[in-house]
């Protein structure tokens, strides 16, 4: 029985996340890689009949223009970790990929982002006529590959904060304002989500955009039987946070000040280098150490961009913490690697928890994914060891019912 093909559809799909998770997956379904940094890799996952990477091919859209081979070619430079020759062997499937890649959406997205689509936001449709243009495109893709699922994964650049309104939270009046065509109550990401639920796809929300999953289209994912999971992908220090701030809590000392301080390149970093668009990122890796310690220590998130780091980020943090006796004692860590391959795991994982999901008529918020995101939706537990005990439980209880991996024929 051969495998059935599993659409994946990368919003943001010229960036250099994007272009590392398709070079990955092709990597690994030509032997090229291993797959090292892959959670779903390890022995806890092995029965479950995730689908292989080798089933997944990929299309998206992007704000951009470009090329996905020109991407490639940037993020292997920026990194020094793929080999030319590699790229080479790629380079007929880059190509194909690179025709399914369709224009995006900047609604609401900002000055920063609209400035990466080398022109000032058009003047745009109704809201209704984007979210059917959206959802054209998806249903194109799943047609003309065939594809029984296509998951969708947002990894667009950060949009400023949406601020919240009674819509967000009643799906009713949300739908209402669609139909008045409001577009102060949406962003790109809100267009993005309700097109890949009402197409009946699974969606992810790598990015700290508050516009891609409000509690009303977490509602609109649960009357359609979609399963959906966010947000802001947790790759760098927040991951070190989220594993270290547990120590001083095991310990009982008093954490009195949390500084970090972040400084990356790339197109992540350019956006970041906007207020507007860096409050979103700062409330989604500022709220972790007050959730796990219980009280809010004096603690600030500083970004900064830096273009000669291209996509190596870096982040210092100092801790400022009261022991026995009143003493005060500290801790400095340095974490330093490529933003884009730290992620690129991760999101292959998060396609295959997706459609899992989908094989098992799961839907609404994947809470047993909250390990992944630095603001896991529908979860109040930030201690990683104690997030990927949910995802080892959830693997167990699957394993548990008996229920037999998705045909893919």
């Amino acid at each position: 029985m051969c495998e059935r093909k599993i659409g994946v559809w990368l919003i943001g799909a010229l960036g250099s996340i994007s272009a590392t998770v398709i070079l990955g997956a092709l990597a690994l379904q030509k032997g090229l890689t291993d797959s090292t940094g892959m959670i779903t890799a390890q022995e806890p996952f092995a029965g479950l009949g995730l689908a292989p990477v080798e089933t997944m091919e990929f299309g998206g859209c992007d704000i951009r223009r470009g090329s996905l081979r020109e991407s490639a070619h940037e993020i292997a430079r920026e990194t020094g970790c793929i080999d030319r020759g590699m790229l080479n062997e790629l380079e007929p499937e880059l190509a194909r990929i690179e025709r399914s890649i369709c224009p995006g959406t900047v609604t609401n997205c900002g000055e920063a982002i609209d400035m990466l689509a080398g022109a000032p936001s058009p003047c745009r449709t109704s809201l209704r006529e984007e979210i059917a243009r959206a959802t054209g495109f998806l249903e194109d893709f799943k047609a003309s590959g065939g594809f029984r699922d296509v998951v969708v994964v947002n990894l667009a650049s950060t949009e400023p904060p949406l601020e919240m309104q009674e819509c967000h939270h009643d799906l009713a009046l949300f739908e209402g304002c669609l139909d008045r065509n409001d577009s102060g109550v949406v962003r790109a990401s809100t267009i993005y989500a309700y097109a890949a639920i009402r197409a009946g796809c699974p969606y992810i929300n790598f990015t700290p955009s508050s516009g891609a999953l409000f509690p009303a289209l977490v509602r609109l994912a649960e009357r359609e039987g979609v399963a959906v999971m966010g947000n802001d992908g947790k790759t760098g220090e927040t991951l070190v946070k989220s594993a270290l701030a547990p120590l001083f809590t095991c310990r009982n000392l008093d954490v009195m000040s949390w500084e970090g301080f972040n400084i990356l390149g790339n197109m992540d970093g350019r956006v970041l280098d906007h207020p507007q668009n860096r409050q979103s990122k700062i409330q989604t890796k500022d709220a972790v150490l007050s959730k796990i310690l219980g009280y809010a220590p004096h603690s600030r998130v500083r970004i900064d961009y830096v273009p000669s780091l291209h996509d190596q980020k870096t982040a210092w943090d100092f801790i400022h913490f009261r022991g026995f006796l009143g003493a005060k004692m500290s801790l400095q860590f340095v974490w330093q690697g490529y933003d884009s391959l730290l992620a690129a795991p991760l999101i292959l994982d998060l396609v295959r928890w997706a459609e899992f999901a989908t094989s098992r008529g799961e839907s609404g918020l994947m809470p047993h994914l909250a390990c992944y995101f630095k603001d896991p939706l529908g979860v109040d537990e930030h201690r990683l060891y104690e997030q990927f005990r949910m995802l080892v439980e959830y693997a167990n209880r699957a394993a548990e019912t008996g229920a037999e991996p998705p045909e893919r024929s």
